[in-house]
């Protein structure tokens, strides 16, 4: 796709561009539509930074735990040979699946090389890497391989931002010895990315970090190439959009406001206002826990946690406007999770257990989400999952004329109990708005978690020529 110039469909004079988006619109076929049913994903963040967990010397780091190599009170010399002490002796990759698979995960994604430049596989093209440390082992064959045997798969974190690679430079070089050396990290870091769709073929995707700085950004012409390149390797492959930016040096959306990519990677640890702001791009939503905290942390004290009720309502928030949530784990340098996050996963897990209908496949009602709480939409089932139970217990629906839909039944999803659903008016509504109502029975005991009521409707054309609010009720 490289050199095709693609514009705008609301542009009226579009900006000619050799590297803008490859696509207008949603890819199609079913690889991308495997991705965008999942629902629920994990992140996890591992590596040397694992080892000091956020503290160096008796001193906190106030930053990001896995951004601590760049902090000034660690000398870079001494991260740098934290590989020589990396033996996660407790680490379990069947495990680490296991969790997953019960937590109700569908995609995981892992990284393989942060910003620090420490690769948790083999590769040949640098000594900075799993193969010399004590473990020795390939951590990441064994994450890939159990994690595709759970049934979960597996996304390819990698940054392009190398604090190690002695070629990498942040700003655009300038002297012929930075061009020099910054073109040999560029030939890193291809034969890097191809190393691993060859070593690791189940992955389904690439997931791109540490690509804003102005030297990459620069790259419009190599990195547009390499994608190519990669997609070729790997038919079907997922890639978000931080990988790479247009001619003008425009990244996400090029200058014509198309998405460079698969999906739009702008939502980290925020969500769209609405279903508008998509603009029908699809997307996800990567979480963590411990507000902006993403690798292992010693003290979890300073951190504001993330409940497992809050991560569900950001799950459904996020697959009721058609995108992901990944939620992020850090594990330690022994390869183990914390209690609480194993909680969190628990509890996720034995919600998911018995609610996932609503999640799993789920798209955008068409219907705007009310305050107590979100729908999905699955064919012709509506799932109304209830966070904020109304003090009458009565659940109303507002239905927009345009759908054409009609409510037939309604039932709790996990025991299948009939509800009482009725059409009310309301008087006026200058969106012809119509409206139905859900009684939930007064000795229902809806506990501490968020419920779901099935919603059984009938798409309908009112052929007699009469008024369509007449038609549906």
């Amino acid at each position: 796709m490289c050199g095709v110039m693609l514009y705008a469909q609301e542009s009226a004079e579009p900006i000619p561009l050799k590297h803008g988006a490859h696509r207008m619109g949603r890819r199609t076929d079913p690889e991308m539509q495997r991705w965008r049913e999942y629902g629920l994903g994990q992140f996890i963040h591992w590596g040397l930074y694992a080892i000091p967990g956020g503290e160096w010397n008796g001193k906190v780091y106030n930053g990001a735990a896995e951004w601590i190599r760049s902090w000034k009170e660690l000398p870079k010399d001494d991260y740098d040979n934290l590989y020589k002490q990396f033996n996660p002796k407790q680490f379990d990759a069947k495990q680490w699946a296991k969790m997953a698979k019960d937590m109700g995960v569908k995609y995981m994604i892992i990284t393989t090389k942060h910003h620090d430049g420490f690769c948790i596989w083999p590769s040949k093209y640098t000594t900075y890497n799993i193969k010399n440390t004590p473990y020795r082992k390939d951590i990441l064959k064994e994450i890939v391989d159990e994690y595709v045997k759970a049934g979960i798969d597996v996304y390819l974190y990698y940054s392009i931002l190398d604090w190690h690679h002695p070629g990498y430079r942040s700003a655009l070089p300038v002297t012929k010895e930075d061009s020099v050396k910054y073109k040999g990290f560029l030939e890193y870091t291809r034969n890097q990315l191809i190393e691993l769709l060859t070593n690791y073929p189940q992955a389904k995707g690439l997931w791109f970090d540490g690509t804003w700085d102005k030297a990459w950004v620069n790259q419009a012409e190599f990195s547009d190439k390499l994608e190519t390149e990669l997609r070729t390797l790997s038919p079907g492959l997922v890639i978000g959009s931080r990988f790479r930016a247009d001619d003008f040096g425009k990244r996400h959306f090029d200058s014509n406001g198309n998405l460079i990519g698969d999906y739009s990677q702008v939502w980290e640890r925020k969500f769209p206002e609405s279903i508008e702001a998509l603009k029908g791009n699809d997307w996800d939503c990567v979480m963590t826990i411990p507000h902006d905290n993403w690798g292992y942390c010693t003290d979890w004290s300073k951190f504001y946690i993330k409940t497992p009720y809050e991560l569900i309502g950001m799950l459904l928030k996020s697959v009721s406007m058609d995108g992901n949530l990944v939620i992020n784990f850090g594990p330690d340098g022994n390869g183990v999770f914390r209690p609480e996050e194993k909680k969190i996963a628990e509890d996720i897990g034995k919600w998911m257990e018995k609610n996932s209908e609503a999640v799993y496949g789920c798209t955008y009602s068409g219907i705007k989400n009310p305050d107590w709480g979100y729908y999905t939409r699955k064919g012709d089932k509506i799932y109304m999952t209830v966070f904020n139970r109304p003090l009458n217990n009565k659940l109303r629906i507002q239905l927009p004329p345009e759908l054409k839909m009609k409510p037939l039944n309604a039932s709790f999803l996990v025991n299948k109990q009939p509800l009482d659903l009725k059409y009310i008016r309301l008087g006026l509504d200058r969106d012809n708005n119509i409206y139905y109502e859900v009684a939930i029975p007064d000795n229902f005991i809806s506990g501490d978690m968020p419920f779901v009521i099935v919603l059984e409707i009938q798409q309908i054309q009112d052929k007699t020529g009469g008024k369509e609010k007449d038609a549906m009720t």
